[in-house]
């Protein structure tokens, strides 16, 4: 369970000039008296091809914490752009806004970010080289991505089992007043819903490991094309091309089944003959 709960962020700038500061009004609940202060971070994410380009505009000290619902209001400086690539300054980007606890990272907010020109014409047409003055953001605030991870705080009985662990992949479950707790709801349902629907003969849709892998993802109990093309193959080896007969093959065929089916009649006169006689013997033997 994690002492320190992140119950939201407000975006207090936005949209905004890209020169202007950044402005957070953040509201965390703490559950106990913490011996060290929360460092919260802002890193701006300069180019999505390498993270030589991530600037840390600024971080902050909160502390002594007081146990209950805190606020505080986080302010941090615009990024440098002469550490950003001409060719990334425009477009979607993100900030990342982290709190750690004594070195540990315990919650991290993302957000996307749009930067475009104020006016059409420019975005119609961007110069060569980014006139950053005209640039506006615009931070997407109802859309975070919350993560949580779980660290050791101030006793041995909230470490993990592990300790010191990496920081785990997976989010911890939110609790309903924890910020961005809505979001995972939402994407936890929607999971749900596409692992219950229904494919073909009653199996569940393809996992997205296994279109990953495969490259085109088979409903379950549906054979792929090769398996068609086989049933194709053994059903031609077992039909008959009438075409590719002759007529005097055909006739012949007639004829044959005819003369079988005189053959029949005449056994069947035979075994009708036979039959009266074996009753005319029976009478005589009775008289």
């Amino acid at each position: 369970m994690s002492v320190v709960s992140l119950l939201g962020v407000n975006v207090m700038n936005n949209p905004a000039k890209f020169t202007d500061s950044y402005e957070f009004e953040i509201t965390f609940e703490c559950l106990e008296h913490l011996e060290k202060d929360l460092e919260w971070k802002l890193t701006y994410v300069g180019s999505a091809t390498s993270d030589q380009y991530d600037q840390e505009l600024d971080s902050l000290l909160v502390g002594p914490i007081p146990v209950g619902v805190n606020k505080f209001n986080f302010e941090a400086a615009p990024p440098k752009t002469t550490r950003i690539p001409d060719a990334d300054i425009l477009g979607v980007t993100v900030v990342l806004l982290t709190c750690s606890y004594d070195g540990r990272e315990f919650v991290r907010v993302g957000y996307y970010v749009n930067n475009e020109y104020e006016s059409d014409e420019l975005n119609a047409e961007p110069p060569a080289r980014p006139i950053v003055e005209k640039i506006r953001r615009n931070v997407l605030a109802d859309k975070p991505r919350v993560t949580r991870f779980a660290i050791k705080w101030d006793s041995e009985a909230s470490a993990p089992a592990e300790f010191p662990p990496e920081q785990p992949e997976a989010d911890i479950v939110a609790d309903g007043d924890e910020y961005g707790a809505e979001e995972i709801d939402e994407e936890a349902e929607e999971e749900e819903a596409a692992d219950a629907a229904p494919g073909k003969n009653g199996e569940g849709s393809a996992t997205a490991a296994a279109v990953a892998a495969d490259g085109d993802a088979e409903m379950g109990g549906v054979e792929g094309p090769g398996a068609l093309a086989e049933e194709d193959e053994v059903s031609d080896e077992g039909s008959v091309d009438l075409e590719d007969e002759s007529e005097d093959d055909l006739e012949e065929e007639v004829e044959g089944e005819e003369e079988a089916a005189e053959a029949g009649d005449d056994a069947m006169e035979v075994d009708d003959h036979t039959a009266a006689d074996a009753q005319a013997g029976k009478e005589v033997m009775a008289h």
